[in-house]
């Protein structure tokens, strides 16, 4: 089984990486067909992400995002591609100028 793993520092602090994240979770619902489930934390929150073939969770600090995922054998065959897609979702999430309610 192939994994993900994908840190990002910033410093928007929570409530802004809380936008960004409930963005990226509509996105993923949206585009991907994912199940996103998303828990709230005083200190940090949690996206849990599923469907076929895939399933892991993004935490959400005020200072960094931490991406971790499991691959099925037939994502597993994508994985540096995938992996590469995720890493510039998330730059261009945090791009300087990047609205959290675009």
């Amino acid at each position: 089984m192939a994994d993900i793993h994908i840190h990002r520092p910033h410093q928007l602090g929570l409530p802004e990486a809380r936008k960004i994240a409930l963005r990226w979770a509509e996105k993923a619902e949206q585009k991907f067909d994912m199940a996103c489930a998303y828990e709230e934390g005083e200190t940090q929150d949690t996206v849990h992400f599923s469907r076929a073939g895939i399933k892991g969770t993004l935490q959400v600090h005020a200072d960094q995002f931490t991406f971790a995922a499991e691959l099925g054998f037939l994502f597993g065959a994508f994985k540096h591609r995938i992996e590469a897609e995720l890493g510039a979702q998330f730059d261009a999430l945090l791009a300087p100028g990047t609205s959290a309610q675009a």
